[in-house]
């Protein structure tokens, strides 16, 4: 099988990189109307693929295949509300991929999303770094900047020791989409399901809910990207009132509030984002932001030290921002 090492990969622990490389399949189908329907699928152990469910839904006739060689999809477990079904195959020769846990990874953390992007028939790397961390259901949901496009639906998240951490699932419309990975724990749930052998798979999962029935990290979302502040202020404080010892409820209501020109409040909400979580990069950031336009040299010093151990990236975007030396 060809394998595309690009660029993204050259950070990574190249040999954990080639390894896990040869863990991703194509999942692929006939639709009822006589298309062909695609997506990604991550090898865990023996004839066993993981996959995302919302990709096996339109077909009853799929299998897996990897370069030249194809396997039978004998049976699906589904766990269809966190969108994750277990294939047992047949006769599957691949490396099966070494699981980590969502538990362990920070913000700032740098991960590599592998998958058949529109269906290329070689694998795709895209690096990118964790920006965000959702508890949620037993495991930590990740958003990432590691874009995955069509096809990689049931591609891998592996943290840059090569561990699948997660899987590539849903993102947001647009350009400055945000990409989620449905943690690797679910798996447990997905593996006591009873094995099906009929195809195609139904049910809903939890991103696909109406909005007001989906998690409160989904829906902030899009009044973020569209800068609906007021909409953002409203669904932020209903999240906080729900989990008031969630950091990224604070920090997007702090979002809010500065986008409504309402500073010393987002400012409040800033520190109690920290309080909470005090490795929260963006909060800092604009805590950061805020002391630079008062010239408090003193805090904006503690936030550069503070965002150089968590993102480096960010702190020299922050330091240039702020007009910060290396003496900031």
């Amino acid at each position: 099988m060809a394998v595309l090492l690009s660029p993204a990969a050259n950070a990574f622990d190249q040999q954990s990189m080639m390894r896990v490389f040869f863990s991703i399949v194509l999942v692929r189908g006939y639709n009822q109307d006589g298309s062909l329907a695609y997506g990604s699928g991550v090898v865990i152990g023996d004839n066993k693929v993981v996959t995302n469910c919302h990709v096996l839904r339109k077909t009853n006739q799929a299998w897996v295949s990897q370069g030249e060689e194809a396997s039978a999809i004998v049976s699906v477990r589904v766990d269809a509300m966190h969108d994750l079904c277990l294939l047992n195959t047949d006769r599957l020769q691949a490396q099966p991929a070494p699981l980590g846990s969502t538990a362990e990874l920070a913000k700032g953390d740098e991960v590599i999303a592998i998958g058949h992007s529109n269906g290329v028939p070689a694998p795709l790397a895209s690096r990118g770094q964790i920006k965000s961390l959702y508890p949620y259901e037993g495991g930590n949901v990740v958003r990432t900047n590691a874009r995955f496009s069509l096809g990689a639906s049931g591609s891998a998240l592996f943290d840059g020791q090569g561990r699948l951490i997660g899987i590539n699932t849903f993102k947001t419309p647009g350009r400055a989409a945000y990409f989620y990975a449905i943690p690797i724990e679910w798996l447990k749930e997905a593996e006591i399901q009873p094995a099906q052998s009929k195809l195609p798979v139904t049910g809903q999962a939890f991103w696909e809910l109406p909005d007001e029935e989906k998690p409160f990290f989904m829906q902030v979302a899009l009044p973020q990207l569209n800068h609906d502040w007021v909409r953002l202020q409203e669904i932020s404080r209903h999240w906080i009132e729900a989990e008031p010892d969630n950091a990224e409820a604070w920090y997007e209501l702090g979002t809010a509030q500065e986008g409504l020109d309402q500073p010393g409040d987002a400012e409040k909400s800033y520190r109690q984002a920290i309080a909470i979580n005090p490795k929260h990069s963006e909060a800092l950031y604009r805590l950061g932001v805020f002391a630079s336009q008062r010239g408090d040299r003193e805090e904006m010093h503690n936030v550069s030290t503070k965002l150089t151990k968590i993102d480096s990236e960010m702190a020299a975007e922050f330091n240039k921002a702020v007009g910060c030396d290396v003496n900031c």
